[in-house]
């Protein structure tokens, strides 16, 4: 059974910066991709950024380009997310997820492409 486990929320003033972790507790071998997706209160999941593990390719949100990276820590099943430049419509809970499938630009942005979440992290912007 994988598990993600998150960290790294927290309350921040808009303009500020966070960075997100998520540890997998498997083998880099048995994951293709890692990433975030996040929902705020009342709204439905939304996509945020994803990496490949092979090849690393990102994929984002057009919604948060240019002010959030994602990237993975060498050899461990770790994905990072930084974000920078914070802004009250950030504010949600961030879940880590994870597939063992080929990314694209279709897939990425569905919930049903990933089949490991974590529980979350709570990002808070305040204005």
């Amino acid at each position: 059974q994988v598990e993600l486990v998150e960290s790294g929320g927290g309350l921040v003033q808009s303009g500020g910066s966070l960075r997100l972790s998520c540890d997998a507790s498997v083998r880099t071998s048995s994951i293709y991709a890692m990433g975030w997706f996040r929902q705020a209160p009342g709204k439905e999941r939304e996509f945020v950024a994803a990496l490949s593990w092979t090849g690393g390719s990102t994929y984002y949100a057009d919604s948060v380009k240019g002010r959030f990276s994602v990237s993975r820590d060498g050899a461990r099943a770790t994905v990072r997310l930084q974000m920078n430049s914070l802004k009250p419509e950030d504010k949600a809970r961030y879940f880590c997820i994870a597939t063992r499938w080929a990314l694209n630009s279709i897939a990425v942005v569905t919930t049903d492409h990933y089949e490991r979440w974590g529980r979350g992290t709570q990002v808070t912007v305040r204005a």
